[in-house]
């Protein structure tokens, strides 16, 4: 197996793992980036449009920032790479990150690996995955045009699906287990205005029926225990997320719900190995903390690289 060594690898081509990357490459680190997918950007690359990341006063979609941000990256000398990390083995001051094809030898690693759509558990869900199940809207979207959708979730991202799903749908249901929206309250407004937009609420899917494709979803009310059988052409999924921290099992610290715990330095219990984004334990999961994380935790690996030189 192919072995190199490098200063820094950062895994994961997201907001943060491509900051992270920018800062590491003008820092003149020898860099390598790991991206499992073959485009870098992350679930920011589904975001049809982003209101909320600062300098771009009329909005800009997640593929077009991404795209920024990795043509920025590389034209400061970072070098990306696909492939998806198998094992990280920590062996002290030197570091192994074990791929299919690659073995590579580091100093210092940054886990921006991000976090997965979380899944609703409902019977039938398995089973009709891809059939009518959709985690993007964005992605998604047109292959329901004219039709009839169930929305499960009830933070920013959903009403911002939702409303995007608007475009091509005739009627979408949003459920939502609580009595009221945690989205943002320009998102609330929006989404109550639209007038193809309803919502059920305390309210959770307990099942999917559906022979070759979603067909009905089974309901029910988590205050009165009544359920209910609804027709729909397909359910869009936004429950929150899962962190993607498979390679970390036993090698750092990491929360109940499996996200990477880091100090103000983004160095996890591990020394030299940090983690940025949505990865790790934070109040906060945008694309703006993501680079901020990106950030700290490139200028924080610098600083312990040059310890060794000290």
């Amino acid at each position: 197996m192919n072995r190199q060594t490098y200063d820094l690898i950062i895994i994961g081509g997201g907001p943060a793992g491509l900051t992270a990357g920018l800062y590491a490459a003008r820092s003149k680190l020898k860099t390598l980036l790991l991206e499992k997918l073959p485009l870098p950007g992350g679930q920011t690359m589904n975001a049809w449009m982003l209101e909320n990341y600062p300098g771009f006063p009329d909005g800009i979609s997640g593929r077009e920032l991404m795209k920024k941000m990795e043509t920025q990256a590389r034209n400061f000398g970072l070098t990306i790479e696909t492939g998806e990390v198998k094992e990280i083995k920590n062996s002290g001051d030197m570091k192994q990150v074990v791929c299919e094809e690659k073995d590579c030898v580091t100093r210092t690693i940054i886990v921006a690996t991000g976090a997965s759509p979380s899944r609703l558990g409902a019977d039938g869900e398995e089973r009709l995955m891809g059939r009518g199940i959709s985690f993007c809207g964005t992605c998604d979207g047109f292959f329901f045009k004219d039709k009839e959708v169930i929305l499960v979730g009830g933070g920013d991202t959903a009403m911002e699906e939702a409303l995007f799903l608007t475009r091509f749908v005739k009627k979408l249901s949003v459920v939502h287990r609580r009595d009221a929206l945690r989205a943002t309250k320009v998102l609330q407004d929006r989404a109550f205005a639209n007038d193809k937009i309803s919502f059920i609420w305390d309210t959770v899917v307990d099942g999917i029926e559906g022979e070759e494709s979603v067909e009905r979803v089974i309901l029910k009310n988590v205050k009165t225990g009544d359920v209910l059988k609804k027709e729909t052409d397909g359910i869009f999924v936004f429950v929150g997320t899962v962190p993607n921290t498979q390679c970390l099992t036993g090698v750092v610290d990491l929360d109940k719900q499996g996200f990477v715990l880091t100090d103000e330095n983004m160095e996890t219990s591990a020394s030299g190995l940090f983690a940025a984004g949505d990865v790790r334990k934070k109040i906060l999961r945008q694309i703006s903390t993501a680079v901020g994380d990106g950030a700290t935790a490139a200028f924080a690996a610098e600083k312990y690289i040059e310890s060794f030189h000290s």
